[in-house]
């Protein structure tokens, strides 16, 4: 299946929101392709799972339309995958379908779509409920960029990427930072090392297992007195004091 592209016009500032269509059958990838790049999206249709997931994982989009029927690997499994990997799992999905069973829409619900649609559908339905869906993401996402985490004299903030002690800015790693934003996000949860790799890990900074116990003892340090807030949970991982 040859994939299909649209590109953002020279000369243009305004940043385009990428969309990733996945189905197989053709004429519906170039139908949808075809009114989404009208609308001024950047739209990639690719035909099978296995695609899609290459696709996201290399370069994540602002938003899946993604079919439950697919050769080999099926919709409801790329989804699952999707969600359980820690650079896909803020991607919205709207799941596509020629069943209408209500089984079918709560089994894609299930595992982490934000949308349904069952075919056929009209291509202006498909451009208003993706329109909704990127408003709700964004509006959901820059209110917890906005969200300070505050914990005694120690405050995270997210959309500045700052932390500072008793007003003191904090030198803190892309991966400390991450680190300490998700434990602090759940003071008493108790997380798994893996947990937390899926939690922090990114393209720059790479992190294993092992290397998360030096990474909380780089950020315990930073902290000093504050740093036996991070509390070590034997034969489990880490957790923020509550």
């Amino acid at each position: 299946m040859k994939q299909l592209s649209s590109r953002q016009k020279p000369g243009t500032e305004q940043t385009v929101q990428r969309i990733l269509v996945v189905d197989d059958e053709e004429d519906l990838l170039e139908l949808v392709r075809y009114n989404l790049s009208k609308e001024g999206y950047q739209v990639e249709c690719v035909a099978t799972g296995e695609d899609a997931l290459k696709a996201a994982r290399r370069q994540p989009p602002d938003l899946i339309v993604l079919d439950l029927m697919l050769p080999s690997v099926d919709g409801l499994e790329v989804c699952r995958r999707l969600k359980n990997d820690s650079k896909t799992r803020d991607v919205p999905i709207i799941m596509l379908t020629a069943k209408s069973e209500e089984s079918d829409m709560i089994a894609g619900l299930e595992r982490g779509a934000d949308d349904y649609i069952a075919k056929p559908f009209s291509p202006r339905v498909l451009g208003a409920r993706i329109k909704a869906l990127l408003r709700r993401h964004e509006a959901r996402r820059q209110s917890e960029m906005e969200t300070t985490i505050d914990v005694h004299d120690l405050s995270i903030h997210p959309g500045r990427h700052e932390v500072t002690l008793a007003g003191q800015m904090l030198e803190l790693t892309y991966t400390e930072f991450a680190l300490l934003q998700f434990l602090a996000k759940r003071p008493g949860w108790a997380y798994t090392r893996s947990q937390i790799v899926d939690a922090v890990k990114g393209e720059d900074y790479p992190v294993t297992e092992r290397s998360v116990d030096v990474q909380v003892a780089g950020l315990r340090k930073k902290l000093g007195e504050f740093g036996s807030y991070i509390e070590t949970v034997r034969g489990v991982g880490y957790r923020f004091r509550s």
